[in-house]
Parts: C-alpha cells; sequence; structure tokens
C-alpha cells in the first residue's frame, strides 16, 4: 500500500525526514509515534504528495506518481482546516462538490456520512461553534465523503476530551473492519496500543517498527512500579545501580536488569531517605517505556 525506499527531505541545513525505509500493507492500521519535532508530519506530507522528498523514492497504492490516486485518498491535518463560519452540513456539500459529485449524490452520502460521525442532530451548527471532539469528527466525515481507500490522520485527537478520543476511535476500526487502510501519527501511547504496527520516529528516523506487542516483547528491561508520596525521589535513589527512572503521574518506573536484585536496594534507600510509606512491584512495560528506552538509544 505505501512503500518508501531512503525517502529524505531537508529544508536547507535542516534535514527533517533522514532515510527512511517504511512499508505499510493494505488493511493495517499503522501507527507513527515521536516526540514534537520528530519529522512525522513531514514523512506524512511527502507521502501524501503535498511536499515533495529531497532524495529517495515512494509509491503509494502501486503509483509514483501520487497526484494519479489522490481521489483514492482522505486526509486529516493537525489543525482544523474547515470553514468555521459555515455549517456541518454546509462544509460537507462544499467537500462534496469539490469532488464532481451530483448534489443528489452528496446528499445522500453526506446524510451516511454524518450519521456514521453521529453529527447528523448538529447539521445546522456552525463549525466554529462544535466542541474539539465534534470537529475532529466533522474533519473525518469531510475527509470520507469521496470514499477514500487510504486514511491519513496527523494527530487526530490532540486536545479532545478522552470520551470523544474513544469514540473517534471506534470510528476507525469500524472504517478499518469495512477494508479501509488507515495510516495515523499520534503522541499517545494507548492510541499506539490500537494500532497493527508502531513506527517509532526520532530526529527524522524510524528507530523501531513493529507490532506493539512484538516492541514490548523485545524490551530488554524490567520495570518496577514505585507508588510514592513526595518530591526528591529521584535523588534517594541514585545509588541503586538503576538503568532509569522515569515518573508516570504520581508514579515512577524504575527501568532495572534484575528486579529481584534491586528490589531490596531500593526499598532500603526510599528508607533511608525518609520515605515511609511506598509500593514498589513489578510490572510488565508499557509502550511509553519502549519508546523512552528507544529515544535514548538514539540520541
Amino acid at each position: 500500500m505505501i512503500r518508501t525506499q531512503g525517502l529524505g527531505k531537508s529544508f536547507g541545513s535542516l534535514a527533517a525526514v533522514k532515510a527512511v525505509d517504511l512499508q505499510v500493507e493494505p488493511g493495517e492500521i499503522f501507527g507513527l509515534v515521536g516526540p514534537d519535532g520528530a519529522g512525522k508530519t513531514t514523512l506524512m506530507r511527502m507521502i501524501l504528495g503535498i511536499i515533495d522528498p529531497s532524495v529517495g523514492s515512494l509509491s503509494v497504492m502501486g503509483n509514483a506518481r501520487i497526484e494519479s490516486i489522490k481521489r483514492s485518498i482522505g486526509y486529516i491535518p493537525q489543525k482544523f482546516s474547515l470553514y468555521r463560519d459555515m455549517s456541518v452540513m454546509e462544509n460537507i456539500r462544499l467537500i462534496g462538490s469539490l469532488y464532481g459529485a451530483a448534489p443528489a449524490a452528496i446528499d445522500d452520502r453526506a446524510r451516511e456520512i454524518l450519521t456514521f460521525t453521529n453529527l447528523l442532530p448538529f447539521a445546522d451548527r456552525l463549525a466554529e461553534n462544535l466542541s474539539g471532539g465534534m470537529k475532529q469528527k466533522l474533519a473525518l466525515a469531510a475527509g470520507l465523503m469521496h470514499k477514500p481507500q487510504l486514511f491519513f490522520l496527523d494527530e487526530p485527537t490532540t486536545g479532545v476530551d478522552p470520551v470523544s478520543r474513544r469514540e473517534f476511535w471506534q470510528m476507525l476500526y469500524r472504517l478499518n473492519k469495512e477494508g479501509m487502510t488507515v495510516f495515523v501519527s499520534t503522541p499517545y501511547m494507548d492510541e499506539a496500543e490500537l494500532c497493527s504496527r508502531v513506527a517509532f520516529m526520532h530526529e527524522g528516523r524510524i528507530v523501531s517498527c513493529a507490532a506493539p506487542e512484538q516492541l514490548r516483547a523485545n524490551y530488554p528491561y524490567h520495570i518496577l512500579e514505585l507508588t510514592v508520596a513526595g518530591r526528591q525521589v529521584k535523588q534517594a535513589l541514585r545509588g541503586c545501580g538503576l538503568i532509569d527512572v522515569n515518573a508516570f503521574g504520581e508514579k515512577y518506573h524504575l527501568v532495572v536488569d534484575d528486579p529481584l536484585r534491586a528490589q531490596p536496594a531500593v526499598r532500603t534507600a526510599l528508607a533511608q531517605a525518609g520515605f515511609s510509606s511506598f509500593q514498589l512491584e513489578p510490572v510488565a512495560p508499557t509502550l511509553e517505556d519502549v519508546f523512552v528506552a528507544l529515544a535514548g538509544e538514539a540520541a
């Protein structure tokens, strides 16, 4: 479905994307994850044909000329880009007309898509008066008007509330089950878990690409999860021989080689530092643990 070889993009002296080899198969939900500035949007725009690569080659749906298959591709950019002073239905009708559909066919498709995205009751509401989650549903509806086979979404749920995020992903799953291939970038690890495969991008390069369960299985360390109130935890644990200490909300993930040997040392260090109440237990690594490690290795 998507093939890139040695794909790169430079803006002056800045190499935003570096020698990316990527393969996305039909029917996948393919996730692209990485920190801000990693090159995710630039890579996606090259695949879409919005910007030209500086080096390398790519093909989409078997075509090197992206223009020839753009009617088969849908795209939701990071920022809401529809007309805020038009209603939901007016925006959808406009998108349909841009693809050359007849008015009757546009209305039929619009009602079908707005029903699918639960936006039909809000068809007459101005886009600027929609919530963040509803704006993203409207963007999704607009991107589906021409029934694309391949759908690109660039961080579509950033800033959206958890309930709307879940509803959005339920819709993506339904579209995928109907045969649509989905290529999505996301900053959320729980969304990365929902993908068929995930590529981690760091400083313009793909440093790892596999199914979420395979990425976790390949993690070379163990995790001790520490629940403790108070600060200065990292300072208290400096002499324990830990590989890394990462904060996850009110908890800490302690990266260790040997959890059985590390636990007594951690407990002793915390007690000596005055932490009288805490919980320490081994847990399975999360994708966030994996990506923190990959970022450190790639740095």
